[in-house]
């Protein structure tokens, strides 16, 4: 008699038996994450150095005892808190940067007070980054620092910086830092001036509402919610994938106001002028000129981001006048840069491997 065949594929029952329990998971995890309050952020210690209304600063406790000569600046972009950064163990850029021997700060935002309303592009370029910076040397004893931003932080670090030429800033970082607006369409479509009354907006409110920012983001991925809900709830037997989820909404949902005078200035000049990649935007009467940034930079994108594309970054590597220019294009989207496991491996070690050469 012959033998019967060897089935050497997967075992229906087991799957079945998987299935059904992770069914069972979705349903009793379900409710927990209905219940649950705010999912917990932040890992590491820190200490607020300089309050400046909107603006706060804080320093990060070093943890090792030899830190690097240069101390790091990353400035958060003005509609978002700056925990994004340091969200939990192991997914801490901030955490991987401190075991790393960085002096590491944050400048961050509150939401702007009412009678902010009028504060524009020149008080964050002219007045909370020079503070900052200013304070940082204090505490340091260094006049040197290297300035990062994430987003539209790293728009408002290059600005500073071209202004600023032969000043303390002895290196630039940035992440996904849009500062040729041809290349946002979804965001100019978003906020065409044939139908966008900027102007109306803004002096009828004083204070946009973050509302007005998240329906931009969602423009150009309006799928995005109900996209994630449903993956969520494919994984809500997963503790890990659910822990890390709510961190990012809690995230999401606390995006901030922005003073008026600045999202003015951020919708007449950069997005539809594009005055930044045109050499011809001006602040506080004086020319913002990118040619006369010098110092060493590092360009971080990603390859999957659909918020900032790629090309809007490309003045910091085409119109500067640095001849110590590299770029890193990381796999994954916009916000993955700055956060998440992937980036811990695969990421954050090259940036490390810039920074060290240029921090001492």
């Amino acid at each position: 008699m012959a033998d019967a065949p060897q089935n050497d594929g997967p075992d229906i029952g087991e799957q079945v038996r998987r299935e059904v329990d992770r069914a069972l998971q979705r349903n009793i995890k379900g409710l927990d994450f209905l219940l649950a309050g705010r999912q917990h952020v932040g890992t590491m210690e820190k200490e607020i150095i300089h309050r400046d209304g909107t603006a706060i600063l804080y320093r990060y406790k070093p943890v090792e005892d030899e830190i690097f000569r240069v101390p790091l600046l990353i400035v958060s972009p003005p509609s978002n808190r700056g925990y994004i950064f340091d969200l939990a163990p192991d997914q801490s850029f901030v955490e991987y940067l401190l075991k790393r021997g960085y002096d590491v700060y944050n400048l961050d935002w509150n939401p702007p007070r009412r009678d902010e309303a009028k504060l524009a592009i020149e008080d964050y370029v002219d007045r909370f980054i020079p503070d900052s910076i200013e304070r940082i040397s204090k505490i340091s004893g260094e006049q040197d620092v290297s300035l990062a931003g994430y987003c539209a932080g790293g728009t408002l670090a290059v600005i500073h910086s071209a202004l600023y030429a032969g000043g303390p800033v002895k290196n630039i970082l940035t992440f996904a830092a849009p500062l040729d607006f041809d290349h946002m369409p979804l965001f100019k479509a978003w906020g065409d001036r044939e139908h966008f009354d900027v102007d109306y907006l803004v002096d009828a409110v004083g204070i946009v509402p973050p509302e007005i920012m998240l329906g931009a983001f969602d423009l150009a991925r309006p799928a995005n919610r109900p996209a994630g809900r449903v993956h969520l709830w494919t994984n809500m037997w997963n503790d890990e994938f659910v822990k890390s989820y709510r961190m990012f909404e809690r995230w999401a949902a606390e995006t901030l106001s922005v003073p008026g005078e600045y999202f003015r200035q951020l919708i007449k000049d950069l997005l539809w002028e594009n005055r930044l990649a045109r050499n011809t935007l001006e602040i506080g009467g004086r020319p913002v000129d990118l040619t006369k940034i010098d110092v060493p930079i590092l360009n971080v994108v990603a390859q999957h981001d659909h918020v900032v594309a790629h090309a809007a970054t490309q003045p910091l590597m085409t119109l500067t006048a640095s001849t110590d220019r590299e770029e890193i294009v990381a796999k994954g989207g916009h916000v993955s840069l700055v956060a998440g496991p992937a980036a811990l491996k695969r990421l954050w070690p090259l940036i490390d491997e810039w920074l060290e050469r240029r921090s001492t």
